[in-house]
């Protein structure tokens, strides 16, 4: 069975990516109509990509599927309804430019706020990081050093919050030393959404690293969104062609 991905502009990258798996994984783009004509992968068109490919995915047309190029909004927003959840939360696999593969979260703005939402983020992360061959190793990131406390509230409660989330989920509190974190665990928390958000794409965008995409992994289809500015999604296909042999959600 097939992994789908969306084409919802820049049609050669998406394909060129197709190209890259092939053999290893079988692919097919959803897209407008004739947006991918002559480009030599298998498509399914519509008007609506976004809604076809979920519409696929929960009906088990296809096994797992990767957001590509369709716009964030619209894509997610579908996936929430078709899976009845209120908001999705995103565990990424990233890599440094030296080669350190790690899971990374939370990597949506929204994600991630309380103390509650970072614990559901450690205990989900530890069993995909097994699969992956990664280090079960949590580390939880903080807005400054112990040495901090008292510059500012906001700083304060950042390293209240991750010296909590650290004892309650059996975790490491490495206060800001997110290069330290990345060599020691394998699962990495962010302060906060934001601060997760600005850390990916500083990493992929700035940094020379890679963003390997981000499951979704509260719902039950596997489903890994990526970026519209990420240059390749050929690591998003082969992790969600992985994540359909070796890992289901609960």
């Amino acid at each position: 069975m097939s992994i789908g991905i969306g084409a919802g502009g820049d049609p050669e990258k998406v394909a060129a990516s197709v190209r890259k798996v092939a053999g290893r994984v079988q692919v097919v783009c959803y897209c407008c109509p004739g947006a991918m004509d002559g480009l030599e992968v298998e498509t399914r068109e519509s008007e609506r990509p976004w809604e076809m490919m979920v519409d696929d995915l929960l009906a088990g047309r296809i096994e797992g599927a990767v957001r590509g190029t369709l716009p964030a909004n619209e894509t997610l927003r579908c996936l929430r309804a078709g899976c009845g959840v209120d908001h999705l939360e995103r565990i990424a696999l990233l890599e440094t430019a030296d080669g350190i593969q790690f899971l990374f979260a939370p990597v949506g703005v929204d994600e991630g706020w309380t103390v509650t939402e970072k614990l559901a983020f450690v205990e989900k992360a530890r069993p995909i990081a097994r699969s992956f061959g990664l280090s079960d190793r949590v580390a939880v990131l903080s807005g400054g050093r112990y040495g901090d406390v008292g510059r500012h509230q906001a700083v304060d409660r950042s390293l209240a919050d991750a010296e909590l989330v650290a004892c309650l989920g059996g975790a490491e509190h490495c206060e800001v030393r997110i290069e330290d974190a990345v060599r020691e665990c394998g699962v990495v928390i962010a302060p906060d959404g934001i601060t997760g958000n600005l850390i990916f794409r500083t990493l992929t965008f700035l940094g020379g690293g890679a963003g390997h995409g981000a499951p979704v992994v509260n719902i039950g289809p596997i489903f890994v969104d990526s970026s519209r500015a990420s240059p390749d999604y050929s690591g998003a296909l082969l992790l969600a062609s992985s994540m359909t042999k070796s890992w289901k959600h609960d």
